[in-house]
């Protein structure tokens, strides 16, 4: 299939079909379909609100699918890409205990017992295999649930898409687990070229053991629907032959496969009906939900959702997916869809070029909101309004827009936003909710830092009939963690003008930017019109200094701080080391580690050419020091102090490299101002304010990546870190 405009509106489909699935089934998870009828009836569309649970969840099925695939792009965008590689991977993006997995336990969570395999040195697909974990453990369903996006990256190509759904999914499964992931990517890569369910399945059925249970399971399910035209006799049939009674385990592959392929015979290419089927048939229904949906949209495209329910309006493009990098944790259903497009442009060696420049908003595919949403503050007319919608035209860089249309009285002010960090209302969670959403925990960067630049181009509607003041704004968490507004220059744009902007944010230290937006402000009577936002992008290098905030007050040692006191400062950088002490009388960065390295972390991914530092202090200490360029656990550059009385530059890809080294006094419980210099492939480490290490990485360098501290088997602290 050609890599073109259908294409890329099939992937953003499966993407959305994915999340909308995932999502539409979380709140009964693991129901029976007989509860399911007692509790909730058929399933027609989204039921949180009657369980009291939240829409937008993080989800291991959402996280896992598009974090594992960004092996492709960290190994070079090969498609002879290994089973340990992506084991890497797993270990480069997991946090332990904290992110994406279900910490079931070894032995009980197959994904965790796969993990504890990688940490302890078996690479996979030995870490995966019955050979070390058994069957049972073996053939749990995570297999499967990860498994769509390279699928997406092998559009008509179902050979290539089961052949790395093995390889991926060896990494934690084995056997009848592995054939199950094999069908899946099997079945979504060919739906990129054929629509009939049928066909999908006679193809799909190639790529496994035609002795396979699974290949046995798919082809009585064939032929039970061929018999019975009441989808609800057969889901008895598949309870009662391979229902989970048969099947040891917390949550068998087989008994949700079936459902899988139940619900695609069944709903016949329909994404309303086929929603309905395998939600309402019960069992890992957000596991089943999201594999069929991301299939359906594929098929169909986007008039999957076109059928009159409101799949998309509720979810709004939103996604989380926290890791390690937690730059991406904040992200949404189109940025997701331009990652896999521009990867499977790179596997057959065509460049892709995001629309825009690559914005970090573009609004450049039909409904696409990418997480904004509007609000009128001091709202005194009923009949006042702000909508946003997803339109064609009125873009000098692309072909669609974000369209503000609005009506305010005199003392109302309009604002559409979108959240860069850790969301407010997740602050304000209780109870099952709360729990339901923090079952997997949200670890979090925020995307916006100050001194980088918020640009844009703002069009006013050519009817319009008045001038129209606005500017951008963004807010951060400040004291006892209320947000704090802080605004660029109004603008005043005439009917049909078109503006730029280019803002240089101004935040004060360690008030982490939680929402960027763009603020209408009304006249002295009614303000009505319409403004067509193109883009907005997020660029240039961070100034900024990280510490206990001002409004953050040490307390005595003992003193034990109020509910009031903030916490998104800490928030806002990625915990992975063993102790991150929160006592205020201690310094703000005191961390440590009991055995290797461990780390904390904060910035985005995308930040290339600085300097960072910090006055560092140990208490103990194998070796630690500052990092930077850090894609990932596996992945950065280090400066750093041994115990041994040697500083060196290191760096960490799947290994540890020392790049330079030199003998240098170590003292423990003295600071050592520690600099960091990454520009280009040439890496300088600075002591003491004097240049002394530098080394030029042509070896697969890495190029960009956030910042943090590191320390090896003991405890280093400090109260600022600096980047510049």
């Amino acid at each position: 299939m050609e890599l073109d405009s259908i294409y890329q509106e099939k992937v953003y489909a499966g993407v959305l079909g994915k999340i909308i699935g995932v999502y539409l089934g979380r709140p009964f998870e693991q129901w029976t379909y007989d509860i399911i009828k007692q509790r909730i009836g058929e399933v027609h569309y989204y039921v949180n609100d009657k369980l009291d649970k939240p829409l937008i969840v993080t989800d291991d099925d959402i996280t896992g699918t598009f974090t594992f695939l960004r092996a492709l792009k960290d190994y070079e965008s090969n498609l002879n890409i290994e089973a340990k590689q992506i084991g890497q991977t797993w270990l480069n993006y997991i946090v332990e205990k904290e992110t994406i997995l279900w910490w079931g336990g070894v032995g009980e969570s197959t994904e965790h017992t796969a993990y504890q395999n990688l940490k302890s040195g078996i690479l996979a697909p030995q870490s995966g295999s019955i050979a070390q974990n058994g069957k049972v453990v073996a053939e749990q369903i995570g297999a499967q649930i990860f498994i769509d996006g390279w699928a997406m990256v092998c559009p008509g190509d179902p050979e290539k898409a089961a052949e790395l759904a093995r390889k991926a999914a060896s990494v934690s499964h084995d056997g009848e687990a592995v054939y199950g992931a094999q069908i899946v990517a099997a079945l979504e890569s060919y739906a990129f070229v054929e629509k009939k369910i049928s066909k999908l399945l006679s193809v799909a059925k190639m790529v496994i053991p035609t002795g396979s249970e699974i290949f046995r399971l798919i082809s009585d399910i064939e032929e039970w629907h061929s018999l019975e035209k009441d989808w609800k006799i057969t889901r008895k049939n598949i309870e009662g032959r391979y229902g989970y009674q048969h099947y040891p385990g917390g949550c068998h592959m087989i008994p949700n496969h079936a459902l899988i392929i139940l619900s695609l015979l069944y709903g016949e290419g329909d994404f309303d009906k086929t929603m309905n089927i395998v939600n309402t048939a019960g069992w890992d229904t957000d596991c089943n939900s999201g594999n069929v949906g991301c299939l359906i949209g594929i098929r169909n495209g986007l008039k999957s959702f076109d059928s009159g329910i409101d799949w998309r309006g509720p979810v709004s493009d939103i996604m989380y997916c926290p890791t390690a990098d937690g730059s991406q944790t904040i992200t949404d259903a189109l940025t997701e869809s331009y990652k896999i497009i521009k990867l499977a442009n790179q596997i057959r060696g065509t460049k892709f070029l995001p629309p825009k420049k690559g914005a970090r908003y573009s609004f450049e595919m039909p409904g696409a909101l990418q997480g904004w949403r509007g609000d009128i503050l001091n709202q005194t007319s009923h009949s006042s309004f702000l909508e946003i919608n997803n339109v064609e035209g009125h873009s000098r860089t692309g072909k669609r827009c974000l369209e503000i249309s609005y009506s305010l009285a005199s003392i109302e002010q309009g604002k559409i936003f979108a959240n860069s960090f850790f969301p407010q209302e997740l602050t304000q969670l209780e109870g099952e909710a709360k729990k339901t959403f923090f079952s997997y925990n949200f670890l979090c960067c925020p995307q916006i830092y100050p001194g980088q630049i918020i640009s844009s181009e703002i069009i006013a509607d050519i009817n319009n009939t008045q001038l129209i003041s606005c500017r951008f704004f963004v807010n951060a968490y400040s004291k006892s963690d209320t947000l704090t507004t802080y605004k660029a220059e109004v603008i005043k744009i005439e009917p049909g003008e078109l503006k730029k902007i280019n803002w240089q944010l101004d935040v004060p230290d360690s008030f982490p930017i939680t929402e960027i937006g763009l603020e209408i402000i009304s006249g002295e009577n009614q303000t009505a019109g319409k403004l067509y936002l193109d883009y907005v992008n997020i660029s240039g290098k961070p100034i900024t200094k990280f510490h206990r905030p001002v409004h953050v007050t040490p307390l005595a040692r003992g003193e034990v701080p109020d509910d009031t006191a903030a916490v998104m400062w800490r928030n806002s950088w990625i915990k992975a080391c063993d102790h991150w002490t929160d006592r205020s009388w201690e310094p703000a960065f005191k961390i440590s580690n009991n055995l290797g390295r461990g780390l904390i972390l904060t910035g985005s991914s995308d930040w290339s050419d600085y300097t960072v530092s910090s006055d560092v202090k140990f208490y103990l200490g194998k070796s630690g020091g500052i990092v930077a360029r850090v894609q990932g656990l596996q992945r950065y550059y280090a400066l750093e102090l041994t115990a041994e009385g040697i500083l060196r530059l290191v760096k960490v890809l799947d290994g540890v490299t020392i790049l330079c080294e030199m003998q240098q006094t170590f003292e423990l419980n003295k600071a050592y101002r520690m600099e960091l210099v990454v520009n280009g492939s040439v890496i300088k480490g600075k002591l003491n304010s004097k240049s002394i290490l530098e080394y030029d990485d042509k070896n697969s360098p890495l190029l960009s990546g956030a910042i943090g501290l590191v320390v090896e088997a003991g405890t280093l602290f400090t109260d600022l870190v600096e980047i510049s």
